[in-house]
């Protein structure tokens, strides 16, 4: 029998002499528990934003892409390209161009993301299940140049899905002055019928910014003809997507890099990190502090408890053993705040997902979800457990040793 935490939980459930050791006790587990149930709760929250954004990107990114490790644009008569598409992980790939231009619609204009794609665009990602208005993805006809904004930026621009006049496009030309006299001659001009729809992705990053258009218009506007900024992949079906991203690297060489959906948004994904990561900072701040309580009730404790350790001492315990039972019994408050903690915090987690109790807005529809998103993630649960425990355990040490050792060595003289 392990003898410091049987007289440890001994201590834990027994009744005190004076009634405001059980009290702070009791506030210790309490405020150790609500700690625990933030971090669970908080980190929860955060892991739905970041699956929820996830999602919304899964329609217009492709599941994997390839881009330059150098430069801005690259040919696709690469060999080491060309043979992607043969990979057995590999259903289909597509060709893509973006830059910045300048659009003009029946005398508005504002700066746009231009981005040409083939045909194989439409099987390589779900933009189709995007798409208001014809609802079939169709940049080309004949000589006739479709476009496909986004949504708030055919708002911004007037336009409809199924718009009458051309969106004229306006790009700089590589290395030209801009002639004062006549600005337009320094700039390559084009037009884009409507294609009778427009995308909604419910990022404003694409939906106020983005303008889908054919790749060779694309090339002819940016002077770049033969060469893409980046090439989109489709997995087949039932691929793994890493060691389908490790198969292809290998496959590009080191000219190019392979990019997965969160690479892609590389920056939103680590902003998010960064936010979550500042949470559980604050958080774990928040519980240092509650474990102060934890070293009030052991004090009180090991004051009302000197008969008791100098019985102890008389039956030949060490110093050592009587600093371990109220260690223990530290340990034992913060573990039971934190099982408690948790299982509050994954109670109230359900109840979100459940329910939705927590709004983001008084009506339904003001925002892409009514309810706050919780995504429960077991690392996270395990991460909790293991910070609340090493929190208490490490703010408790010192003031046990130190107590335990000034009351020993008063008893002695």
């Amino acid at each position: 029998m392990n003898f410091p935490l049987y007289v440890a939980r001994r201590y834990l459930f027994s009744k005190k002499s004076h009634h405001a050791i059980n009290i702070i006790s009791l506030i210790s587990v309490i405020g150790v528990a609500l700690a625990s149930a933030a971090l669970v709760v908080v980190l929860s929250v955060f892991n739905g934003f970041h699956d929820l954004v996830a999602s919304l990107f899964t329609a217009f990114d492709p599941q994997l892409e390839i881009v330059a490790a150098r430069g801005k644009t690259f040919s696709l008569d690469d060999k080491a390209l060309q043979g992607v598409s043969k990979l057995s992980e590999v259903a289909v790939t597509s060709g893509c161009l973006e830059n910045r231009a300048l659009a003009r619609y029946n005398g508005r204009q504002t700066m746009v993301m231009l981005k040409g794609v083939d045909d194989n665009y439409g099987r390589c990602t779900d933009i189709e299940s995007i798409l208001y208005g014809t609802k079939t993805f169709k940049l080309h006809a004949d000589v006739l140049n479709y476009a496909i904004p986004g949504i708030r930026l055919a708002m911004l621009l007037g336009m409809s899905t199924d718009f009458d006049l051309p969106l004229e496009i306006f790009t700089p030309r590589p290395g030209e002055r801009v002639d004062m006299i006549d600005p337009t001659t320094s700039f390559n001009q084009g037009e884009l019928e409507s294609s009778g729809n427009v995308f909604n992705v419910s990022q404003k990053e694409y939906d106020q910014n983005y303008v889908l258009c054919p790749l060779k218009f694309a090339q002819e506007m940016f002077e770049k003809p033969g060469e893409v900024s980046s090439m989109a992949i489709r997995l087949r079906q039932g691929a793994d997507t890493q060691s389908a991203k490790q198969h292809i690297q290998q496959q590009v060489g080191p000219h190019y890099r392979v990019l997965d959906r969160y690479e892609q948004q590389e920056d939103v994904f680590r902003i998010m990190k960064v936010e979550k990561l500042m949470a559980y900072l604050f958080l774990t701040f928040i519980l240092f502090i509650a474990s102060f309580n934890i070293i009030a009730s052991l004090s009180m404790l090991i004051i009302d408890k000197r008969d008791d350790i100098q019985t102890l001492r008389d039956l030949g315990a060490q110093e050592t053993t009587i600093r371990r039972i109220f260690l223990t019994e530290g340990r034992l408050i913060s573990l039971a705040g934190a099982v408690i903690g948790i299982l509050v915090g994954l109670l109230l987690c359900w109840i979100q997902m459940q329910f939705g109790l927590i709004r983001l807005g008084e009506e339904a529809g003001t925002f892409i979800i009514d309810a706050y998103p919780v995504s429960v993630h077991p690392v996270d649960i395990l991460v909790t457990l293991v910070t609340v425990v090493a929190v208490s355990f490490a703010a408790c040490w010192y003031p046990v040793r130190y107590l335990s050792r000034r009351l020993l060595r008063e008893q002695k003289q």
